[in-house]
């Protein structure tokens, strides 16, 4: 990498913790100078604006929380047990980095669905991801005989999604984990129903 793209790239690991706990519209330019020691000119010189940051950090802290995923899932071969690569994840956030505020997908989701159309877009598509990864992972579950047929794997995977996410919020918000592992309970048993 050139200087210049390592200085970006320092930018945007930076500060995409403090996009995923203050948000957009709670980091500040001085709070993105403060964390890298760097002067308003050299972000603007690898940045046009906040805008583009933003947009770059929501990239990287959503790249994090895949690779976390991806990473679980290599030695699982049963469906069931890719399933739940979610709920250990998740349930698990605060020890990934720069997840511990919490999921960048909810988080920007919560913030940007009516103020900042760009953010809301890239949130959407994440979460058109998810809905994709679950889908593939119960049509070739049933494929192979290891998820019962008849399992909608599109209305499976808007509940186990909101389920989730539901529970991050609650643990979120609250700062107990009383929400979240009944989330998990509950996911464990949506497992369960979809095994033959």
């Amino acid at each position: 990498m050139s200087k210049a793209e390592k200085t970006r790239q320092f930018i945007i690991e930076t500060t995409a913790p403090i996009f995923n706990k203050k948000g957009y519209a709670g980091t500040s330019l001085n709070d993105i100078t403060e964390a890298t020691g760097l002067t308003k000119g050299s972000i603007y010189g690898n940045f046009g604006n906040k805008d583009e940051v933003a947009l770059a950090a929501f990239d990287y802290n959503y790249g994090t929380l895949s690779s976390a995923v991806k990473r679980k899932m290599e030695d699982k071969e049963h469906p069931i047990d890719k399933l739940r690569v979610f709920l250990d994840v998740f349930s698990d956030l605060q020890h990934v980095t720069s997840l511990q505020y919490g999921c960048p997908i909810l988080n920007t989701a919560i913030e940007a669905d009516d103020t900042h159309d760009a953010l809301r877009r890239k949130a959407a598509n994440a979460i058109d991801n998810w809905y994709k990864t679950i889908g593939g992972i119960i049509n070739a579950g049933q494929d192979s005989g290891q998820i019962r047929l008849g399992v909608d794997a599109k209305e499976f995977a808007g509940a186990y999604i909101a389920l989730i996410e539901g529970g991050v919020m609650l643990a979120k918000v609250t700062g107990k984990n009383d929400g979240l592992n009944a989330a998990v309970k509950q996911g464990l048993k949506m497992l369960k129903e979809i095994t033959p």
